[in-house]
């Protein structure tokens, strides 16, 4: 929204200065038409800095503003409290998930930060998110996701359940689900090896490799490979949550580049 502004305001300006410095056939060179020209071309310079001023004064505004009324994220150890199962299944999964094996491993891990991404964010913002709001609830992801991250992108673990709600073929998990959670996965695994810890998707590419029941709990596991300025190659997968001693079955993999805009200083944290 904030680069759009700048953008806008921009071209305004620049119309405005190819307006009044485009030649004229008229002969006369006297010394007020060279001053009037020059006049011309402040104004529009001034018109072009008083626009990015006011977009960047604009982004921080709107920024503070959420702070003042309630609508700042929340740290890693507040989101892992904000979550209250309020039905069966929810109470279900929440339980299975904190006896699991593998999870009392992560927790065990120094190196690892636990969280749960979406409950760092405000409520009116999560409500209109599409993996922390449209995808949270009885049949879909009945709670939010845990994660476990790295320092500095290094790795990233998730685990989530997915219901009968999510499905492309009756009783098989929609593969855009699955693109979808990879996406995000992978991306939050780059916050930490870039500026601002921000990032946006320049290309994802997915390979399926078996179905996914409905009613599985998903580990999603990524690592960043490689980092060159404000881009990120990260490459991971989903695995279906084993027991002890089973080998994992992996149901999509995927490897994706991620970029730090120009503008992340102006952008809320998500992850």
């Amino acid at each position: 929204m904030f680069s759009k502004q700048v953008g806008h305001n921009g071209r305004l300006a620049a119309q405005a200065c190819k307006r009044f410095t485009r030649p004229t056939q008229s002969r006369s060179y006297s010394t007020g038409a060279t001053a009037a020209a020059g006049g011309a071309f402040k104004r529009a310079a001034g018109m072009l800095l008083a626009g990015v001023g006011a977009s960047t004064a604009g982004g921080f505004g709107t920024w503070y503003t959420m702070h003042s009324n309630g609508m700042g994220f929340h740290s890693d150890e507040e989101s892992l409290r904000r979550f209250v199962a309020n039905h069966e299944e929810a109470k279900m999964v929440e339980e299975t998930i904190n006896k699991h094996p593998l999870v009392a491993e992560l927790r065990a891990n120094p190196e690892l930060t636990e969280s749960r991404p979406h409950m760092k964010m405000p409520g009116s913002y999560r409500s209109r998110s599409l993996t922390g709001g449209a995808l949270i609830g009885e049949g879909k992801m009945p709670v939010p996701p845990y994660a476990w991250m790295a320092p500095k992108g290094k790795q990233l673990v998730s685990i989530a359940y997915v219901g009968d709600d999510l499905c492309g073929h009756p009783g098989i998990v929609h593969g855009g689900f699955l693109a979808t959670m990879l996406d995000e996965g992978l991306g939050r695994c780059s916050f930490g090896a870039l500026p601002h810890n921000i990032a946006v998707t320049a290309n994802l590419n997915v390979d399926y490799r078996k179905p996914t029941p409905a009613g599985s709990f998903l580990v999603l596991r990524a690592e960043t490979y490689k980092v060159e300025g404000r881009k990120a190659w990260v490459r991971g997968h989903i695995e279906l949550l084993a027991e002890p001693g089973e080998k994992p079955t992996i149901v999509a993999e995927a490897q994706a580049l991620f970029i730090s805009p120009k503008y992340a200083a102006m952008m809320p944290k998500i992850g």
